[in-house]
């Protein structure tokens, strides 16, 4: 019972329909949930259709719900440990564990803390990050999500790069700009939002260099900056072709035993 209720709320590759139909029916589900948010920011129809919202807030949020539980129950599956605890902190701490529990945080928070219902209200917010339930039943959301994980290193090194660069400029800009107009560069903070801004080529032009070396350093910052942004998109695109020909490669059946075609054949003599 265990095994088929993990091959049920894990994401549908067993090769059965009812996986897959309970795939689409969650996903439609987190993508109703979404567009429900949506509408209620709309006062009208807010206010005219209360009651409907309500029920099917609730209703989402029970079978939500049944689900994490299930999820809880079958994490000795999804995280081999030692421990039947150890396997449910695990999950409890991944990441899909921790967008899964956030998905329903918000609704339980009132019968936990029932007082200053404006600090609750902030706690709705959360209901947001059921959109990203998704990722766990879509192949594409999946691969983005397995790609970053892949080049964390690569990433991590171009974001630290292009963090020293925007303190540097800030700094320098601060000295340079701040005396000349105290106003604009209050602080090193203001300056690392001009840095940021320029370095990243957006320039709003609410903050801005008048003097002659504030202009230089502010278009070596711009430079540098189509440099820096377009690193992590290269990376990126790497990834993904990489993670595309590992994909087409691992779908080649081998004709013997029709297993993956990346393994040993016992059966082909």
């Amino acid at each position: 019972m265990k095994r088929k209720i993990y091959e049920l709320v894990e994401r549908g590759s067993f090769g059965k329909k009812h996986n897959l139909y309970f795939d689409y029916f969650i996903a439609s589900l987190i993508i109703l949930n979404v567009i429900a948010i949506a509408i209620e920011s709309i006062s009208t129809l807010n206010t005219n259709h209360l009651k409907i919202f309500k029920v099917f807030e609730v209703v989402s949020l029970l079978i939500f719900t049944i689900e994490y539980l299930l999820r809880l129950y079958v994490a000795d599956l999804i995280y081999p440990r030692k421990k039947k605890i150890n396997s449910i902190i695990s999950f409890v701490f991944s990441p899909l564990g921790l967008i899964d529990l956030f998905a329903i945080l918000p609704f339980y928070i009132p019968f936990i803390i029932p007082f200053d219902l404006r600090f609750i209200r902030l706690f709705r917010l959360f209901r947001f990050i059921r959109v990203f339930k998704i990722a766990r039943y879509n192949k594409a959301l999946k691969l983005i999500v397995d790609v970053f994980k892949e080049r964390k290193t690569e990433l991590g090194m171009t974001f630290f790069i292009a963090f020293i660069i925007l303190v540097i400029a800030s700094f320098l800009m601060y000295f340079i700009e701040g005396k000349i107009q105290p106003e604009v560069f209050k602080n090193v903070f203001s300056s690392f939002w001009w840095a940021l801004s320029t370095l990243t080529t957006v320039g709003y032009g609410d903050i801005y260099p008048i003097t002659t070396l504030g202009k230089i350093i502010s278009a070596f910052v711009s430079v540098l900056g189509i440099g820096i942004v377009a690193l992590p998109t290269g990376i990126i695109s790497s990834g993904f072709i990489s993670k595309l020909n590992k994909s087409k490669v691992s779908n080649i059946i081998c004709p013997y035993c029709k297993k993956e075609f990346e393994h040993t054949c016992d059966l082909k003599d």
